[in-house]
């Protein structure tokens, strides 16, 4: 499955970047090519982003990486439980 993700976040990005330059480049007459070109950017960034944040969790899940310091984590004290 991770490999199939990892996929999934080159295929994303590359979308991102080529139909972001396609809706940059595009005559301002061509409104609905851009539009299409912006839409499918958009598409392709989000997808991308998830796919970045599954593949950390993943690695950072299996020991493939370190944990990351920057993030907050809860561990809860003892006493304090419910």
């Amino acid at each position: 499955m991770s490999k199939l993700i990892a996929v999934l976040n080159v295929v994303a990005w590359a979308g991102f970047w080529s139909f972001g330059y396609l809706a940059l480049t595009t005559p301002p007459e061509e409104g609905s090519r851009v539009v299409v070109a912006l839409l499918l950017a958009a598409l392709g960034a989000a997808l991308g982003i998830w796919a970045w944040f599954w593949i950390v969790r993943h690695s950072e899940g299996t020991g493939y990486a370190r944990r990351s310091n920057s993030r907050a984590r809860f561990d809860a004290d003892e006493g304090l439980d419910a």
